[in-house]
């Protein structure tokens, strides 16, 4: 461990120049006492680095002297620079050394793409859908948002019969459950498209705005207004036995038009979930028979009942 705090010591040095030891301190979170520690250690090593005392002092390296790591090609750092872990992710604090470390090391006239692939995609590992397939055109919209270039997408609005296109100023994307996300500034402002719906990608020559606001920021808007939609469609509660709740939730996903909600009731599960429409629901639930049961809402279950007697009467059942 002090091998790897050394190491993150010497690159915070490098990129960011003077700092004082209780800055130090706080980003390593160990104690200022540590910190002065592991710049004696430094200096035995033959690390050009030393202390200054009094008002304005700190720790820093010599100017110009750095260390170096080669042997990325362009594709591989924006790679590793885009792989955000969520904001409140456990992995959030290796990344975020891993991404100051190579930063640090990469020659300064080289930073500045693979800066922007950092700070311009977020992945967040809670979903309101959970989706596993790679969208066709993520790799040319990642491209954009690399090279800071304008878009013409083609894009299906959910509901929408036939898709439009429209030319977008790329601000990042977005990583949410499983599900990619374009931020982009559009005539009306800056919006959220999914990017499993985007049926056509044309990367232009046009760079986008130099006042391009900063992604997290918003992407946490944005976010916030999706989440307090209401949600549209049939609102059902049901009562599964664990075993079956995964099924249920992969068979029930592509009908969903939000999260759903599970709640531990000892013996078994109570799911929350919204569906399209009532013939969406009927369909997903009368397919898994007495392994789920309808709690909530009374005209679901009596379209149920409704529809099982109807296909006894079809075989000739008596119902």
């Amino acid at each position: 461990m002090r091998a790897d705090r050394l190491l993150s010591l010497l690159f915070l040095l490098q990129t960011h120049g003077r700092l004082t030891a209780p800055d130090l301190a706080a980003r390593l979170e160990v104690s200022p006492r540590t910190v002065l520690r592991d710049v004696e250690a430094l200096s035995t090593a033959g690390v050009p680095v030393w202390t200054e005392r009094g008002r304005g002092g700190g720790i820093s390296l010599v100017p110009d002297w750095r260390t170096d790591v080669t042997g990325f090609t362009t594709a591989e750092a924006r790679a590793l620079f885009s792989g955000s872990a969520g904001v409140d992710d456990p992995q959030r604090p290796a990344w975020e050394s891993a991404v100051r470390k190579l930063l640090a090391a990469t020659p300064a006239d080289r930073r500045a793409p693979f800066q922007r692939a950092a700070e311009r995609v977020l992945v967040e590992p809670a979903g309101w859908r959970s989706r596993e397939s790679t969208p066709p055109h993520l790799a040319a919209l990642q491209e954009a948002v690399f090279s800071a270039r304008a878009v013409r997408v083609t894009y299906r609005s959910a509901g929408a019969t036939r898709a439009s296109t429209r030319v977008l100023a790329p601000i990042g994307l977005v990583a949410k459950g499983g599900t990619w996300y374009l931020v982009a500034r559009t005539d009306a402002g800056e919006r959220l498209f999914r990017v499993d719906r985007v049926t056509g990608v044309e990367v232009l020559a046009e760079p986008v705005p130099a006042d391009l606001p900063d992604l997290p920021a918003v992407w946490a808007r944005l976010r916030e207004q999706v989440e307090r939609l209401p949600a549209p469609g049939v609102a059902v509660r049901l009562r599964v036995a664990r075993d079956d709740a995964g099924m249920l939730l992969r068979i029930a996903d592509a009908q969903l038009v939000a999260e759903p909600v599970v709640l531990d009731r000892g013996a078994f599960l109570e799911v929350g979930a919204v569906f399209r429409a009532l013939p969406a629901a009927r369909a997903v639930l009368l397919g898994l028979g007495t392994l789920v049961v309808v709690l909530d809402p009374p005209e679901l279950v009596a379209d149920l009942v409704r529809t099982a007697r109807d296909v006894l009467r079809t075989y000739g059942q008596d119902a």
